[in-house]
């Protein structure tokens, strides 16, 4: 081989480590044209057309590369995986096999076998045993410890599953995978309220913006956040029902109008109750949580409604204390405008936060 052709090659390579596959099978189409028998090119050839699900030409390509030197180990385990996906499942354990006994104190072979042996059930302790080799001659590979946690998921083995997931941000703290498994457990915990879920998931979409599994958990973290609000409102209209006792019995009810300094004293307490309750905890949030919050808005109609909800209630709720009121009759009515339609669409909306 050239060392223009090598250039090609150790180019494309990086290119496609770069997720730029488009551009990597562009320069191994040139080096190919260059020599048709560049065994490494045509290993990287049937990476590309793996790394985009052309498993067929991922086939193609590693079946032109292994006639050209049949004990290429590389070009074995990218044929593994395709014929995975081709469900062409003998083949691609014939191939992992292959590339074990080639290239034994590979790591790579043993991720191989460990993705070939799981189209059988009864053989998922051998993954997890392959995939325990993969770890333990790349102790530092990321993608050993992602093949050992797809093992320990097959096996039920949840403490090998967050032992990898935990391995893996050590080695690299922003991965993709990890971190949006990490965030899930984290989310998950018994205990963790939608703020914490919200944080949680906006520090790892930070770190892979195109997550959109990590999206789907903020946005339903923002939304539980965006229902509380609604609970404030209520809150607030419950005060100000009880200032008034809108709904007296037995004549115990205070004389209307209310003194000023009473109706005065109730919209400090509804003011206090939105700052605490949502002003003070909003400033509090990390800016990704926060823009998510205003992106929800835009973008999803129930995150709109919760928070027209919340705002006719609190209105309705200002308007029962603040005017001065010499019958109950009306503001009976605007209680009950800010109430009713609050709870009905707390309880229609539930399925959608869960």
């Amino acid at each position: 081989m050239t060392t223009a052709g090598q250039d090609l090659t150790e180019q494309a390579t990086a290119l496609l480590m770069l997720n730029r596959v488009d551009e990597a099978k562009a320069l191994l189409a040139k080096r190919l044209a260059q020599d048709p028998e560049d065994v490494r090119a045509w290993s990287q050839l049937g990476r590309c057309h793996e790394h985009v699900k052309e498993y067929e030409q991922a086939v193609d390509a590693t079946g032109a590369a292994l006639a050209l030197d049949p004990e290429y180990a590389n070009a074995l385990i990218i044929r593994t995986y395709a014929l995975r996906r081709l469900r062409r499942t003998d083949e691609a354990l014939a191939a992992a096999q292959e590339a074990v006994r080639l290239a034994p104190h590979f790591w790579q072979s043993y991720e191989a076998l460990a993705e070939a042996l799981n189209a059988w059930q009864p053989r998922w302790p051998e993954v997890l045993e392959a995939a325990q080799e993969a770890v333990r001659l790349g102790p530092e590979e990321i993608g050993a410890y992602y093949a050992l946690w797809k093992a320990a998921l097959l096996n039920g083995r949840h403490e090998i599953t967050r032992m990898a997931i935990r391995e893996a941000l050590r080695i690299d703290p922003n991965n993709a995978w990890a971190l949006r498994e990490h965030a899930d457990r984290q989310a998950a915990a018994p205990g963790v309220k939608p703020k914490q879920r919200a944080e949680v998931y906006a520090q790892a979409l930070a770190a892979d913006p195109s997550s959109a599994g990590l999206q789907q958990g903020l946005d339903r973290a923002v939304f539980q956040m965006l229902r509380g609000t609604r609970w404030l409102a209520v809150l607030s209209l419950v005060l100000a029902g009880a200032a008034i006792n809108l709904f007296p019995s037995d004549g115990d009810a205070p004389e209307l109008p209310l003194p000023l300094g009473t109706r005065l004293y109730v919209l400090a307490l509804i003011g206090a109750v939105w700052a605490f309750g949502a002003w003070r905890r909003y400033r509090k949030l990390r800016a990704g949580v926060q823009l998510s919050v205003r992106s929800l808005v835009r973008r999803m109609f129930w995150a709109r409604l919760v928070l027209v909800q919340a705002v006719l209630g609190t209105l309705c709720a200002v308007a029962v204390a603040a005017v001065p009121w010499t019958d109950r009759g009306v503001p009976q009515v605007i209680f009950w405008v800010g109430l009713a339609p609050t709870l009905l669409t707390i309880w229609f909306d539930r399925p959608r936060t869960r």
